[in-house]
């Protein structure tokens, strides 16, 4: 368990329930001797880097979680250094419910899930909006990607921690499951062209 991610997480509450439930001891140690995790390490870029997308969690001002799912290709989430993540916020179904309750409440969580490896990444952090900075736009921005961008927002990690792969179903996306049929396809080809070639 990282330091930084089990300092912000477990609040009086949380450790309330790890004693009554006997693992409080191990998530002290583990916090008191763990690693601080609230930089960006070469095994998060590449994980980060392969990501489609990823879940966005931000608090309204009535105490309420917003959990919201953010994609693009691959690479979308980009690391502008080892500390700070960004990413484009596409125009879509204009409730701007992330960004009002970013406006007043800069807490945030990013959920990073990936079905076919069974890995999953919490980021705890801050975040802010950037609508009239051309760096940082430009920076958060894919060329290729056919999006009308209204903004950036700029991540801040405080913390980040591993989950277990228990309970994670394998899922494969859209372009995997293609090249597996593409390959099916060669595979059965060359086994009818073998069964030819000994008749």
């Amino acid at each position: 368990m990282p330091r930084q991610f089990g300092t912000i997480a477990f609040t009086p509450a949380v450790k309330a329930m790890q004693e009554k439930m006997g693992s409080r001891e191990n998530y002290e140690r583990f916090v008191a001797k763990g690693a601080d995790n609230n930089t960006i390490n070469p095994d998060l870029e590449e994980f980060i880097s392969g990501m489609e997308g990823f879940y966005l969690g931000t608090v309204s001002s009535n105490g309420y979680p917003y959990i919201q799912f953010r994609g693009g290709k691959a690479g979308f989430l980009k690391i502008l250094n080892e500390r700070t993540l960004g990413f484009a916020d596409f125009r879509g179904n204009v409730q701007y419910i992330s960004v009002g309750n970013l406006s007043e409440n800069d807490k945030a969580f990013l959920f990073l899930m990936d079905y076919r490896h069974r890995r999953r990444l919490k980021i705890i952090g801050r975040a802010r909006i950037v609508e009239d900075d051309p760096v940082i736009l430009a920076q958060v921005q894919d060329k290729d990607y056919d999006a009308t961008v209204e903004r950036a927002i700029i991540f801040e990690v405080e913390g980040w921690d591993w989950n277990c792969p228990q309970h994670i179903p394998i899922r494969y996306s859209e372009a995997e499951v293609e090249a597996m049929q593409l390959r099916i396809r060669e595979l059965e080809e060359l086994l009818a062209e073998a069964r030819n070639m000994s008749q």
